[in-house]
């Protein structure tokens, strides 16, 4: 990592070492050309003779084309060092985005082979368990049940990878239908009780909410929320799920939070803010940016409160039409 640090800012002392190579010849050029054109006017006044009638006409000439090639120049080079400037200036945000966008992926790369791994490697384990000992019917259950959790990991990552793959490239046809969004988010906080049996997850529901839309879509959406709230939460932490009847979700938890600065950049791809605590913790950074772009396809807005005294609090809201 440092040695490619180095090499980015050899990259970037180079380019920036060129480009004042090339504004100092079109400054050394600008300079050359005035002198140039005042020894041409010294010596064509010199040539004039003053006995001559029309000497004041000739004079007046020369000092005039003179500040006319002045001002040429004066344009040329100012066209020139806007145009240089104009093209530094995008070349290096494209460098630099480019750069900023080869470490997320690169980021992205690392976070999704340590997400596969851990599930495939505690499915194995689990498995090779149950295969070779003769274990109690209690415990059989609870390594099956933590497979399965497991299995599911995988699963959502799939999606998510997929999903995010396809609207990137335009792949995805949203089917809407008409669809019972009070009970889409109670099935999905049942599957969250049975997965994650030690967390507190408390629910007002207001029954029968219907909303046109795609069903995949919301219920990855309302997933990743709920993920995303149990990923930062502390194990006796409590989360939150509101629905109201006017289409209003809140997903509430008491983890770490959000800061000011992150909240206008969690729904970037592959973003994940840079605190201790939120790298420590597992994300691909895909799941908000899923649920950002899923949100919008519904015609729908989603914000990011503080909730007090600790925790964050996600707001979604639905065109009441929609």
């Amino acid at each position: 990592m440092t040695h490619k640090s180095g090499k980015i800012k050899t990259i970037f002392f180079i380019y920036w070492l060129l480009l004042l190579y090339v504004v100092s010849a079109l400054i050394w050029w600008f300079i050359a050309l005035s002198q140039q054109n005042k020894k041409m006017t010294i010596y064509e006044l010199s040539l004039l003779n003053k006995q001559e009638v029309s000497y004041q006409q000739s004079y007046k000439e020369i000092i005039q084309s003179e500040k006319r090639k002045t001002t040429q120049y004066i344009g040329e080079g100012s066209i020139f060092l806007l145009l240089i400037s104009i093209g530094a200036i995008f070349l290096f945000r494209a460098v630099n985005n480019q750069l900023k966008i080869s470490e997320q992926q690169r980021n992205f790369m690392m976070a999704i082979t340590h997400e596969l791994k851990t599930p495939i490697a505690v499915s194995k384990l689990n498995l090779e368990t149950l295969q070779k000992r003769k274990l109690e019917t209690v415990q059989q259950e609870k390594l099956i049940n933590n497979t399965l959790r497991e299995a599911d990991r995988m699963n959502a990552l799939c999606n998510n990878l997929l999903l995010s793959y396809q609207m990137e490239a335009s792949g995805y046809e949203i089917t809407k239908e008409q669809i019972n969004l009070s009970q889409l988010i109670e099935d999905c906080i049942s599957d969250f009780k049975i997965r994650f049996g030690e967390r507190i997850f408390l629910s007002d529901i207001k029954k029968d909410v219907f909303i046109n839309g795609d069903y995949f879509l919301l219920q990855i959406a309302i997933n990743n929320l709920i993920d995303n709230a149990n990923k930062y939460s502390s194990k006796d932490g409590l989360i939150k799920i509101i629905i109201n009847e006017n289409k209003q979700i809140e997903i509430i938890d008491e983890g770490i939070g959000i800061t000011e600065i992150d909240k206008n950049k969690v729904f970037q791809k592959f973003y994940r803010s840079g605190s201790e605590a939120t790298q420590k913790s597992k994300g691909t950074g895909l799941g908000l940016y899923l649920v950002n772009r899923i949100i919008s396809l519904h015609q729908g807005n989603i914000k990011i409160e503080d909730n007090f005294p600790k925790g964050t609090k996600f707001k979604l809201s639905f065109n009441l039409t929609s």
